[in-house]
């Protein structure tokens, strides 16, 4: 059974590691080897991963061009040309592909809406599985794409129970074809391989609050930021460190130099291995506005780190159930409240806490998503 993966991107974003994750999955626990798995490398955006991702994962080369380098990044209208180009220079070659390949499933997770647009002209054998990667904006336009495509997509997949309920309430799709099913996030094995890599003695030396994520809007480092100028009144101690690039990095810098914290808090850019600081940090802090569920919530809770989280749509809240870690959606004084209460709780609580949060992310795994998967393939 040949299973394409699509999902082309420019930037690192959570979403590389559910498609290579599901890629493993389907290698790793297919004991009768039924299932082939490839991965349409559209731009040249996958040419990075290839030596990390199992070998028995076959590259579709779309371009023989680089054009990750080239396109443009960061930004609302940068972003969205790049999603423009990626779509006019894959259109011929993802059909040609498609129809001479034909595999059995083509699982989508972004620019989804180019497989869609060709799925009339595609071969009856391969079905389109639409992978939904967080909760979609229901927009007039996606609507009207969605339900004029609907008879095409086989099944729909997605990530929470809150985006599993939202889209049969929104009645788009036939009920039958949507399902749950979550993130491949937690390897052990490459927790258990990053988690001891040192980390820098000027870091472990301090008591940190963390921060983890690309630097957008959605990920609202500033009331992250805007609650550390509070904090340090009454707890000096802390250092604020945040990992992660992108287009909010000037206007963060800002915010540093204007409320002097440059010798507190810093922006560390993006970092390949976040177990470590998650191993050494005192609290991590899930400031954004949306997410679903937050990659990096789920990989925090498997270091058994404490969180404190906002209580955005759609997902936090079916992770971190406790009331008491989570703070209003865009309220810097709610957080400070919350952080309040964290100082406050005793040993005990903060460990049954992280029992807590263990329990919710243990159908994150890789094996539980293969469950899953395997179950829709056939």
């Amino acid at each position: 059974m040949k299973v394409f993966y699509w999902s082309p991107f420019f930037t690192k974003i959570a979403t590389i590691t559910a498609v290579i994750n599901s890629a493993k999955s389907l290698l790793r626990y297919n004991k009768k080897n039924k299932y082939s798995v490839s991965i349409i490398n559209a731009i040249g955006e996958w040419n990075d991963y290839k030596k990390t991702i199992d070998e028995n994962v076959v590259f579709k080369e779309l371009s023989k061009k680089n054009y990750v380098k080239l396109i443009p990044k960061g930004g609302f209208i940068k972003s969205r040309l790049s999603y423009l180009f990626i779509f006019i220079v894959s259109l011929p070659k993802l059909l040609k592909l498609i129809n001479s390949e034909k595999p059995d499933y083509l699982i989508i997770h972004l620019i989804t809406s180019l497989p869609i647009f060709l799925s009339p002209f595609f071969n009856k054998k391969t079905k389109i599985i639409l992978r939904l990667s967080g909760l979609p904006k229901l927009n007039p336009l996606r609507l009207i794409f969605w339900r004029l495509f609907a008879k095409k997509i086989y099944k729909v997949t997605c990530p929470t129970e809150s985006t599993f309920k939202t889209i049969i309430e929104s009645k788009i799709f036939d009920e039958e074809k949507i399902y749950l099913l979550k993130d491949p996030i937690i390897s052990i094995k490459n927790i258990n391989k990053y988690k001891n890599e040192k980390l820098n003695t000027d870091i472990t030396k301090n008591k940190y609050i963390l921060g983890i994520g690309r630097l957008t809007t959605q990920k609202n480092f500033k009331l992250l930021l805007n609650f550390y100028i509070k904090l340090i009144k009454k707890y000096p101690e802390y250092k604020l460190y945040i990992l992660g690039e992108g287009e909010d990095r000037i206007m963060l810098n800002n915010l540093i130099e204007k409320y002097q914290l440059n010798t507190k808090a810093f922006l560390l850019g993006h970092q390949d291995n976040i177990f470590k600081y998650l191993k050494h940090a005192d609290c991590f802090i899930l400031s954004s506005l949306w997410e679903d569920p937050g990659f990096v919530l789920v990989e925090a809770a498997a270091m058994n780190t404490n969180i404190i989280s906002s209580n955005c749509p759609n997902g936090p809240e079916e992770i971190i159930s406790n009331n008491d870690f989570l703070f209003t959606n865009g309220s810097s004084d709610n957080l400070l409240t919350k952080f309040q209460i964290y100082k406050n709780k005793n040993a005990i609580d903060l460990v049954n806490q992280k029992i807590r949060n263990k329990k919710k992310i243990k159908f994150y795994t890789l094996f539980q998503h293969y469950k899953g998967l395997n179950s829709i393939l056939n």
